[in-house]
Order: structure tokens, then C-alpha cells, then sequence
């Protein structure tokens, strides 16, 4: 790499910092490790080059080196890494929404209809709060996951009305709660004439977005009421450490047995998948439940972080 090319990734790594992280000049010197007049010009020098536009044009060499070491790794169709060296969780978190809503606008910013089938989660709803206003109404979004908690309530971080805002198009929930309250409950909502529409209009989708959520003390489900402390508990047990749209991983990639498997009301998902199906998330704490969902192939596209990259590619 030229002189001339490190001092662009210098550049466009001072950009994200300062523009999408929103560090100080002196918080980005120290994570650079330049004195703060460098991170000034750092910064002017990436907006006279046009790296800084509305988005952030120049990759940085080693994101993409890692994007790609990760698509080969593990059977990607693309990958996209954003830099995280010195940045805590929530700027990280911004860094990956950002990126994500660049993935996604690709998609959306076509002319040709498309079925945009989408899952649920922060990650998700921060990516999609991103997103520019774009005017597709020829578009559909589809849900992927009952959003309606075992209380009835539903969840903040439901995403296909919020998609659908952004397009001007037409938008499709599904009409289940997440996990039904038995086998035999979770047989007559799948078996609904409304329920089998929506679900056969995602298996028609062009491309699906969707968040990746780890089992643990900190669990999304159960802190958003979809499962109790007790079946968190009981998964725990089990060895589960990774949720993907309520299928429930092992460390291996492999679905686990659990009571809430035949309860479960959302999108059927396979491993060693062909679809088009890209997951939008990072930071530490995720870093086994993404290597999980790697491990089994339930993912084509992947938008996620240096960190968990470097993870992802030392983890045996």
C-alpha cells in the first residue's frame, strides 16, 4: 500500500470516528494514536478528498481486507466490516447501523419491485432508522417474526412499519405471537389463511434483513418479554448460545431441541442456507451468537464489526 493510500484509510478512519461515531478530535487522536492537529487534518483531509460525503466513500484496507477473509471463512455471498478498534459498545453499535443502512439501500434504491422480508431487534431498527427517505412504493416489506410478546404486547423494535415509512410501499406483519402457548395453539395460528399468506409472500422475498440475538444474562427475548426468566434458564442449560429469528443455536451452528421449537410461529429458516439472507450485528457480547449462526450457514451476508471479525477469524 502507498504512502498516499495509508493516509486515506488514516482519513476515512478519522471520518467514521468523527462523523458517524461522533468523537471529539481529541478522543479521536487517542484511538488513532496521532496528536490532535494530525486528527484535525486527518478529518479536513477526508472531507477535501470527497471520502466524506453522505456516507463514507474510501474503505478502509484492513475492513475490507477482513470482509473478505470472512466471505471466504465461511461460504459468504458479501460481508462488510466497519472499524471498532477503541470504540465502546454504542458507538460501535452506530458504526454497524450506519454501514447496514448502506446495504440496505442498495437494495431499496432499485427500480424493479421487490419483496423485502425483514426480522425484528435493535440492530435492525437502528439500521433502518439510517436509512434515507426513499420514494419506492412499487416495494414490499415483509415480517419474518411475530412481534406480540406472551403478555400481548408487542415489541418496540418491530421493523416493517418502519421500513415501509421510509419506501412509501406496502408493508405485510405477521399476524402470530412470537412463540404460541402450546404445540397445539402454535398449529392453528400457523394454519390461519392470513398467517399462510404473509408467510408465503417472505419465501417469495428477493432479500431478508435481520438481527442476531445472544443467549444470555442479557438476553433480548426474555428482557422484551418473548420468553420468561425460567425458559431462559432452561436454554441456558441446554447449551444455547445464539437466537436467530427464534431458532435457538449451539456453539456448532446446530439447531437445539427445546420445548419452544414446535411453538415457534416465525419464517421457517434452514441451515446451509441459499437464500439471500444478510444479518446486521456486532460487539462482544454477540461474538459467540454470531459465530454460531456462521457456523451453521444460516447467513449469505453478514454487516458487523473489526472486533468481532477478528474474533470470528481466531475463534477454532
Amino acid at each position: 500500500m502507498s504512502r498516499h493510500d495509508k493516509k486515506l484509510d488514516q482519513a476515512a478512519r478519522a471520518a467514521w470516528l468523527y462523523y458517524v461515531a461522533g468523537k471529539t478530535q481529541n478522543e479521536i487522536a487517542d484511538i488513532i494514536g496521532v496528536s490532535r492537529q494530525a486528527a484535525q487534518r486527518l478529518v479536513a483531509l477526508a472531507s477535501e478528498q470527497q471520502i466524506v460525503t453522505v456516507s463514507i466513500s474510501h474503505p478502509i484496507a484492513d475492513c475490507m481486507d477482513l470482509a473478505s477473509r470472512l466471505q471466504k471463512r465461511f461460504g459468504l455471498a458479501e460481508c462488510h466490516v466497519v472499524p471498532s478498534g477503541g470504540l465502546d459498545e454504542d458507538s460501535v453499535s452506530r458504526m454497524i447501523a450506519v454501514s447496514s443502512a448502506e446495504v440496505m439501500a442498495q437494495y431499496l434504491r432499485q427500480e424493479e419491485p421487490q419483496i423485502v422480508a425483514v426480522g425484528s431487534g435493535r440492530m435492525l431498527r437502528s439500521s433502518i432508522d439510517a436509512l434515507p427517505e426513499l420514494d419506492r412504493p412499487q416495494h414490499v416489506c415483509v415480517s419474518l417474526i411475530g412481534a406480540i410478546a406472551s403478555d400481548g404486547s408487542c415489541t418496540r423494535y418491530d421493523v416493517p412499519l418502519r421500513m415501509a415509512e421510509k419506501t412509501q410501499g406496502k408493508y405485510f406483519i405477521l399476524p402470530a405471537p412470537m412463540f404460541a402457548d402450546s404445540k397445539e395453539d402454535g398449529e392453528l395460528w400457523r394454519s390461519h389463511r392470513l398467517y399462510r399468506a404473509v408467510i408465503d409472500k417472505s419465501e417469495q422475498a428477493d432479500v431478508a434483513f435481520i438481527g442476531i440475538g445472544q443467549v444470555n444474562e442479557n438476553c433480548p427475548l426474555c428482557e422484551d418479554g418473548f420468553i420468561s426468566a425460567e425458559q431462559l434458564a432452561m436454554l441456558q442449560q441446554a447449551n444455547v448460545v445464539a437466537e436467530v429469528l427464534g431458532h435457538f443455536l449451539a456453539d456448532d451452528g446446530s439447531r437445539v431441541d427445546c420445548e419452544l421449537n414446535p411453538r415457534l410461529t416465525s419464517g421457517l429458516l434452514q441451515p446451509q442456507t441459499h437464500k439471500n439472507i444478510i444479518a446486521f450485528a456486532g460487539g462482544k457480547e454477540k461474538h459467540r451468537a454470531i459465530r454460531a449462526v456462521l457456523n451453521g450457514s444460516w447467513i449469505s451476508g453478514l454487516v458487523t464489526d473489526e472486533d468481532t471479525a477478528n474474533y470470528l477469524l481466531s475463534a477454532g
